[in-house]
């Protein structure tokens, strides 16, 4: 028996023999007591409310141990020990309203029930104004799919260094969260590309179209950043003389696939790949890398885009493959099978993402 128990008299045997029902209209009744002037008692009496409820709550039936948790979620200085217990009830609907908002859960109690109890518990964590990274550390580390959506969805988490890498690795298999780092006010540069790089396109454009517009500014420079990694290594030309006669002849109105026909058969890459560039839209130096990777795919799909004649593609593999390297007429022939079955919709996707990652 407890001190605060003895001061009523008979309530010791209630909390040692009485039914739930019972135990819970006393532990109401006290608890009344306690939200009339809940604002105006000093710590002392905190206390004695806090050793005369903790007895009573933990046996009373479960509707009262939910409306108990419940109000006293509200509180600042609600009966401390009492809502630790309240917090590591194994019953979610008692648990769960201390553990999304009562202030008087410190951090050392919230990571020790993130550790120990299971998801429901973790999941109702998620929804606090404010999470410490101490916390989100083991929300991160234990919790499933929804936990860390939920937690990368608040805007009031602290994420480690750590657990942002995790969570940008989970995120690599799930677009839901993918889209929920990508809106979050903390995420930085480097952690930003990480995301993109691992994402799929759809997952990408639909990120751009849900971003404020800094962020979609800093979308497109993270991707220029990952395209430009990602198009294979080679020297750099000089496309200078070849952009001036580019030029001349989009001024004077002769730029078109006539010219470019020309340009491939006299094996002029940099005139090539420079009217390619200005009739595509597609930036000179991306294009120049993409043309010169190992396969010959852009060229397919810039003549599907731009709408050439296979003469004109088979021109400029002939110029891809280089003077001493001709190519098999059978490997000729899948070529122009390919770029007659490549789907005009799905080259204009292609060059659209090339387009696209051009400011850097």
């Amino acid at each position: 028996m407890t001190a605060a128990t003895s001061l009523i008299p008979g309530l010791d045997e209630i909390v040692k023999r009485g039914d739930p029902r019972r135990r819970g209209e006393i532990a109401r009744a006290i608890a009344q007591l306690f939200f009339q002037d809940a604002e105006k008692f000093r710590p002392d009496l905190v206390d004695l409310f806090d050793n005369l409820l903790i007895d009573l709550v933990p046996h009373a039936e479960l509707a009262s141990r939910v409306d108990l948790a419940e109000r006293f979620s509200h509180l600042n200085n609600a009966p401390p020990h009492l809502v630790n217990q309240l917090a590591r009830e194994n019953e979610i609907v008692v648990a769960g309203p201390v553990l999304r908002r009562s202030p008087v859960l410190d951090d050392a109690a919230l990571v020790e029930i993130a550790r120990l109890k299971g998801q429901g518990h973790l999941l109702a964590m998620t929804e606090r104004p404010a999470l410490s990274a101490a916390i989100t550390d083991v929300l991160v580390e234990r919790g499933d799919r929804d936990v860390v959506r939920r937690a990368a969805g608040n805007a009031g988490a602290v994420f480690s260094q750590g657990s942002y890498s995790e969570l940008i690795k989970r995120a690599s298999q799930d677009g839901v969260l993918t889209l929920k780092i990508g809106q979050r006010n903390d995420l930085s540069g480097e952690h930003l590309k990480q995301l993109l790089d691992g994402t799929l396109d759809v997952i990408r454009r639909r990120l751009s179209s849900v971003v404020n517009p800094v962020r979609q500014v800093e979308i497109k420079r993270a991707m220029a950043a990952i395209e430009e990694a990602a198009l294979p290594p080679g020297p750099r030309r000089d496309f200078s003389d070849a952009q001036r006669t580019v030029l001349i002849l989009h001024r004077e109105g002769h730029l078109g696939e006539s010219a470019l026909l020309g340009f491939a058969k006299a094996l002029k890459y940099e005139e090539s790949i420079a009217s390619l560039a200005a009739m595509s839209g597609v930036r000179l130096s991306i294009l120049d890398r993409l043309v010169a990777g190992d396969r010959y795919d852009p060229i397919l799909i810039l003549g599907r885009v731009l709408n050439l004649g296979w003469p004109t593609v088979r021109a400029l593999i002939l110029m891809w493959h280089g003077p001493h390297r001709a190519p098999a007429d059978a490997d000729l022939e899948q070529a122009r099978v390919n770029f007659t079955r490549l789907m005009p919709s799905t080259a204009e996707r292609v060059v659209k993402f090339w387009r696209n990652r051009q400011t850097i």
